[in-house]
């Protein structure tokens, strides 16, 4: 399999080399974990003279007799050197019942600097804090971006590009299938891994059925406000005995395990968060088209999916805003900085550009505003709203 460089994923590693935290590397199956931490273990091997590497990948059978947690320890700790950099790198981390219990033993003698990845659903966010009594660093891996995509191609059509990109998505193994039908039924499978196994399997759900149609339901309200009580009584209409609290909880589940990232919504002049509704967005847009087709297929929804990820994938918080009882897209924040982010597959047409444009003229403050659309031109401004096309949107550094 033909590999890039991350660089912006692999330098958060390195900038975060030598701290005393635990460094967890966290994202959706199949974005690209493992290969990260080759990628740094390669790193520190070239860069780090006095370095001592101790790698366990728990996907290879040779280190299957470590899947107990006192054989794990036992294994690490014969591997210590003394006034040696002692760095522990473990991948699939879950394998292991109990690995806590070692990470923690480990983390307190303060001799190693600790790596981990594992599967996105036994190795989630809110769980952090309760698995490891020491700090963490939670390094947040996203499918391929836009940028990614093309130097893996090697495309220099950027507009061309991007209309595949649309389709093909950022889950990098797919690539290697020249087939679409085989692609598809690729990205699929690891959605369905995804779901079916690593998340039923923790949280012990019995009801696949259920989950599926929440999914479904999901994938097929992109970008739509959405809340438990909602999907409730629309399964509600299709028979299924269910409650909104069964629904709330499946919800977080999947946002857990970065199948789904949930925004919040945001009232830009009350500056307050609202609690009635949220907005759903995939991991990767692929997935919808692989497991849903052509079925309800609005590109615009498809743009400001692959917009919400990148904002993520840059490192802003997201929230959907409101001003009066007008929607904008995106606002994202990160420190100082904020944006507000309108985004349209097609505003050639002048009352759909005004549609756009209007709620972020009527924003006072004077942080930036743009609208990212399919323009396929170069960007220009408006009464001082930055328009741009989303292509060249995501290829800026």
């Amino acid at each position: 399999m033909k590999l890039i460089e991350r660089k912006r994923y692999l330098n958060k590693v390195i900038n975060v080399m030598e701290t005393p935290d635990i460094k967890v590397i966290t994202g959706v199956r199949r974005s690209g974990k493992s290969k990260l931490l080759e990628a740094f273990k390669e790193y520190v091997l070239e860069n780090i003279p006095d370095a001592n590497v101790i790698h366990i990948n728990f996907n290879l059978t040779e280190f299957e007799e470590l899947r107990e947690y006192h054989e794990l320890n036992r294994y690490i700790e014969a591997r210590y050197m003394k006034k040696k950099k002692n760095f522990v790198l473990i991948d699939e981390v879950q394998m292991c019942p109990d690995f806590e219990l070692t990470l923690n033993s480990l983390h307190a003698s303060e001799k190693y600097d600790i790596y981990i990845t594992g599967s996105n659903a036994f190795l989630l966010s809110s769980d952090l804090a309760t698995l490891f009594t020491g700090r963490t660093i939670e390094i947040k891996v996203f499918p391929f971006s836009f940028r990614e995509y093309m130097e893996y191609h090697s495309y220099t059509d950027i507009y061309g590009s991007f209309d595949k990109y649309m389709k093909e998505g950022g889950m990098a193994g797919s690539y290697l299938y020249k087939d679409p039908e085989m692609r598809y039924d690729y990205i699929s499978n690891v959605f369905d891994t995804l779901v079916i196994r690593d998340i039923q399997t923790k949280y012990k759900i019995r009801n696949s059925v259920l989950m599926n149609r929440i999914v479904d339901y999901l994938m097929d309200n992109i970008s739509n406000l959405t809340s438990a009580r909602n999907i409730t009584e629309t399964l509600k209409g299709n028979k299924d005995k269910i409650n909104h609290k069964t629904v709330g909880n499946y919800l977080a589940y999947l946002c857990n395990a970065f199948a789904f990232y949930k925004f919040r919504r945001y009232d830009i002049q009350g500056k307050k968060y609202l609690a009635s509704s949220d907005k759903y967005y995939l991991s990767d847009p692929t997935f919808r088209y692989a497991k849903l087709g052509t079925k309800n297929m609005d590109y615009g929804r498809v743009l400001e999916n692959i917009v919400a990820i990148e904002l993520l994938r840059r490192g802003y918080e997201v929230y959907v805003g409101v001003l009066h009882k007008k929607e904008i897209d995106f606002v994202a924040v990160k420190r100082n900085e904020k944006l507000y982010i309108q985004v349209s597959d097609d505003i050639s047409r002048e009352d759909t550009f005004q549609r756009e444009v209007s709620p972020l003229l009527n924003i006072k403050d004077a942080y930036p505003k743009m609208i990212i659309a399919r323009t396929k031109r170069e960007e220009y401004q408006y009464e001082g709203v930055r328009i741009i096309d989303i292509a060249d949107w995501l290829l800026e550094q």
